[in-house]
């Protein structure tokens, strides 16, 4: 019981603590293509998991993407992540389900590794695609922030084989919303590290009165 009570004081102050997490990942079904989407269903497509995390030293954000499939280049389709920066003045996708996906800013990435936001190409060690992975990089100053702070900006991708219409969109990542990469302060750290310290010396101390013989 005294140890129980030891680890549930510790998991209390973790639950206390705040978010830690270094980056944020969904997952996505396989095979799970819009009803409306009129494209070939192609695997590379088809986003089994979407990933985001921000370098606050490097001040550089790293997106992370698996699909389905290897991507193959000259095959149609390419990727948009769509990014809220704080006014998601652009809110283009209720009509099919997805009228959480918000964004002001879009990073367009094709399938040969090159990749623009609006006008803007990105340099071309900034994104990496090896078999069904794709990375990539953005630092912050090309995506200044219109009210949130870099941690909380919301993410979406949504491959897509034009921009003729919605129809052309085979998926969503996340479903109907966004995704954030929650970075924690040194501060936080500190806090965490204390706290896990504190915790840790009260269970010592519980343990050792429990093997301390009873002095007669």
């Amino acid at each position: 019981m005294r140890i129980l009570l030891g680890a549930t004081a510790l998991a209390s102050l973790v639950i206390a603590a705040p978010a830690l997490a270094q980056s944020r990942t969904v997952t996505d079904a396989t095979g799970d293509f819009l009803s409306g989407y009129t494209g070939p269903k192609l695997a590379d497509l088809d986003v089994t998991s979407f990933s985001v995390s921000y370098d606050s030293a490097a001040k550089m954000f790293t997106l992370g993407t698996t699909f389905a499939g290897g991507i193959t280049p000259g095959t149609p389709g390419f990727y948009v992540y769509g990014v809220n920066t704080g006014k998601g003045a652009i809110r283009p996708f209720g009509g099919i389900g997805q009228g959480n996906v918000i964004f002001d800013q879009a990073i367009i990435v094709q399938k040969d590794g090159t990749g623009s936001i609006g006008g803007t190409a990105l340099d071309s060690n900034w994104v990496a695609i090896a078999g069904n992975i794709l990375t990539v990089k953005v630092p912050l100053s090309l995506l200044p922030s219109t009210g949130f702070s870099p941690t909380h900006y919301g993410f979406n991708l949504w491959p897509r084989t034009g921009f003729g219409g919605n129809a052309q969109i085979s998926d969503f990542a996340p479903e109907n919303a966004t995704l954030a990469a929650a970075v924690p302060e040194p501060a936080s750290w500190a806090m965490l590290m204390l706290g896990a310290g504190a915790a840790g010396g009260m269970l010592r101390y519980r343990r050792r009165r429990a093997v301390t013989p009873a002095v007669a």
